[in-house]
C-alpha cells in the first residue's frame, strides 16, 4: 500500500475516547450518563411545555428561559449518539463528515447558549435598573428578533470551521480525547498548516464568548451598583434573589468552558483525565442543572410544574 493510500485509509475515520482504562466498566458508567441525558431532556422539555401552555408565563424572563431550554436540548442531542455509543456499545469510530457535523452543532449551540445568557443578564439589568420601562423595552417581538440575531451570528461564524477542516489531510494519529468532536482537537490532527484555523477559532471565541461574558460582568456591576443604592435591606435582598438562578447558569456554563479552552490551547502538560472530566462537565452539566435550578428558584414556574403533575 502506498503512502498516499495509507494516509487516506487512516483518515477515513476518527476514533473517539470514553474514559481510558475503564473499558471493563463502561456498561456501569453508562448508567449515570443515561440518567443525566434523560433528566436533561425531560427537564428542559417540561420547562418548554409549561411556558408554552401557560399564558401567565409569556413574559420576557420566561421567554429567555425557553430559549435557554431549547439550546440545552440541542447541546444534549448533539453529544448523545457518540457518548452513549461508546459506553453502551464500545463504538468508537466516527467518519470525518459526521465528526465535522457534530462539532458544528456543538460549537453553534455552545455559542448560542452564551448569547442567551447575555440576553438573560440584559433582562435582569432592565428589570432592576429600569423597572418602569421593562415592559416597553422587552416586548416579545423585540425579544424574538434579538434571539434570532444571536442565533444567526453564532451559526454564521461557526459555519466556516467544518469547511476549513474538510480541506486538510489527516495523516497523524486519529484518536480524539473526548467522546465527541471539538474543533480544537480535530484541527491538531491535520498534517496541513492550521494557522488560519487556530487564529479564526480563537478570534470567534473572543468575539462571541469573550464579549458575552464581559457584557454579563458589566451588567452585574450595574445591577450591584443599583441594588446597593437601595436603602431597604429587604428590597436589596429581594432584587438580588431574582438573579441567583442566572448566576448559577453562568457559572455552570463559563467555568468549564474557559477551563477546557485553556487546556486545549495551552495545557499540553495537563492531566488527560482532567481534560476529559472538564469536557463532560462543559456539555453535560449546564443542560442538566439549568432546568433544576430554575424550577427550584422560580416560585411561579415551580407552582405551574406542581400543578401540572399533581393536578
Amino acid at each position: 500500500m502506498s503512502a498516499d493510500n495509507y494516509t487516506k485509509f487512516k483518515s477515513a475515520v476518527f476514533l473517539l475516547t470514553g474514559i481510558p482504562g475503564q473499558e471493563d466498566v463502561y456498561l456501569w458508567i453508562s448508567v449515570p450518563f443515561c440518567s443525566m441525558y434523560v433528566i436533561s431532556i425531560l427537564g428542559n422539555s417540561v420547562i418548554l411545555f409549561i411556558i408554552k401552555t401557560d399564558p401567565s408565563l409569556h413574559k420576557p424572563m420566561y421567554i429567555f428561559l425557553s430559549m435557554l431550554a431549547i439550546t440545552d436540548l440541542g447541546l444534549s442531542v448533539s453529544t448523545i449518539p457518540t457518548t452513549l455509543g461508546i459506553f453502551l456499545f464500545n463504538s468508537r469510530e466516527i467518519s470525518l463528515d459526521a465528526c465535522f457535523a457534530q462539532l458544528f452543532f456543538i460549537h453553534s449551540f455552545s455559542y448560542i447558549e452564551s448569547s442567551v445568557l447575555l440576553l438573560m443578564a440584559f433582562d435582569r439589568f432592565i428589570a432592576i435598573c429600569n423597572p418602569l420601562r421593562y415592559a416597553s423595552i422587552l416586548t416579545p417581538p423585540r425579544i424574538y428578533r434579538m434571539g434570532l440575531l444571536f442565533v444567526l451570528r453564532s451559526v454564521a461564524l461557526i459555519f466556516p470551521l467544518p469547511i476549513l477542516l474538510k480541506q486538510f489531510r489527516y495523516c497523524r494519529a486519529n484518536v480524539l480525547s473526548h467522546s465527541y468532536c471539538l474543533h480544537q482537537e480535530v484541527m491538531k490532527l491535520a498534517c496541513s498548516d492550521i494557522t488560519v484555523n487556530s487564529i479564526y477559532g480563537l478570534t470567534i471565541k473572543l468575539l462571541l464568548m469573550g464579549l458575552d461574558s464581559l457584557f454579563i460582568f458589566f451588567s452585574y456591576v450595574m445591577i450591584l451598583k443599583t441594588v446597593l443604592s437601595v436603602t431597604s435591606p429587604t428590597e436589596c435582598i429581594r432584587a438580588l434573589n431574582t438573579c441567583v438562578s442566572h448566576l448559577w447558569a453562568v457559572l455552570f456554563f463559563y467555568t468549564p468552558a474557559i477551563g477546557l479552552s485553556m487546556i486545549h490551547r495551552f495545557g499540553n502538560s495537563t492531566s488527560h483525565l482532567l481534560q476529559i472530566i472538564l469536557g463532560y462537565i462543559y456539555l453535560l452539566v449546564p443542560p442538566l442543572m439549568n432546568p433544576i435550578v430554575y424550577s427550584v428558584k422560580s416560585k411561579h414556574l415551580r407552582a405551574r410544574i406542581i400543578r401540572v403533575f399533581f393536578k
